[in-house]
């Protein structure tokens, strides 16, 4: 009896803890010159105080549910985190036709995608939950290449990282222009970033004298990091598989790369 006491005990405990530990998420609208925009923010409500904010940018599929998920555990390691959408209304597709409509429109104008950029940048900063001081960004594919993009350009970020993103979008940088720290994931097996493109990019930010850092996995594809690359790929004849060893290893250094930047020890 008084085991069967103190287990209750042991359970009420743990599902209070529970109770108060949860992850938030909050769609977000905001607009970039005049385009309305749809994010959405994620953070945990049981940490009190203000801690770093992550901009996460969806693959060339749009905002859908695997960029939530990250902003999702970003949150989870006690940062904020906002995904953010860059092609108006929160707008996504499986099919690569329409990607491709969605992200030209957006990179044909690299002004447009600054824009939108920095309106997330400026929604995630003014949340209370937020440090505006310390702040970073992470990409996918399509997104990946627009927070190299940004740091090429110069703008105020602690650091970006790179998941299997386009290497060839990033703005040749001036000599000190990167502020932020770079770090840059890709597969080795990954047609649509190429080893010359790898090349180009290392030979620009040597240039640059900019803190990067290149991380080449064996065998990975494209969209390594997403479990629904290989439906993907299925869906739209394209070379995209998910490397389960790759995908845990990469976000277990952006881990470590956070909390580098940050000076910060979140678990």
């Amino acid at each position: 009896m008084r085991l069967f006491g103190m287990t209750i005990i042991v359970l009420c405990m743990f599902l209070t803890t529970q109770a108060f530990s949860k992850i938030v998420g909050d769609t977000v609208e905001y607009k970039a010159n005049g385009t309305a925009l749809k994010g959405y923010i994620a953070y945990d409500d049981s940490i009190k105080g203000k801690r770093p904010g992550i901009l996460v940018v969806h693959e060339w599929w749009g905002l859908n549910d695997y960029a939530k998920k990250r902003a999702d555990m970003l949150a989870g390691l006690g940062y904020t985190a906002m995904a953010v959408d860059m092609y108006g209304e929160g707008k996504n597709t499986k099919h690569a036709e329409d990607a491709k409509q969605f992200m030209t429109e957006v990179m044909s104008n690299m002004e447009v995608a600054q824009k939108r950029f920095t309106a997330a940048m400026d929604i995630l900063k003014a949340q209370p939950t937020v440090d505006p001081d310390k702040i970073a960004a992470i990409g996918y594919c399509f997104g990946g290449g627009v927070v190299l993009y940004m740091a090429s350009i110069g703008t105020d970020l602690d650091g970006v990282a790179s998941f299997h993103g386009a290497l060839g979008v990033a703005a040749k940088p001036e000599p000190g222009g990167v502020k932020a720290k770079i770090l840059v994931f890709t597969g080795a097996a990954d047609p649509l970033v190429p080893q010359e493109q790898v090349d180009i990019f290392k030979k620009q930010m040597d240039e640059a004298n900019a803190d990067y850092e290149v991380v080449v996995y064996p065998g990975a594809k494209h969209s390594f990091t997403n479990p629904e690359a290989d439906e993907y790929g299925k869906i739209n004849n394209m070379p995209l598989a998910y490397n389960k060893d790759a995908d845990e290893k990469s976000w277990a250094q952006m881990q470590a790369f956070l909390k580098e930047i940050f000076n910060k020890g979140t678990n």
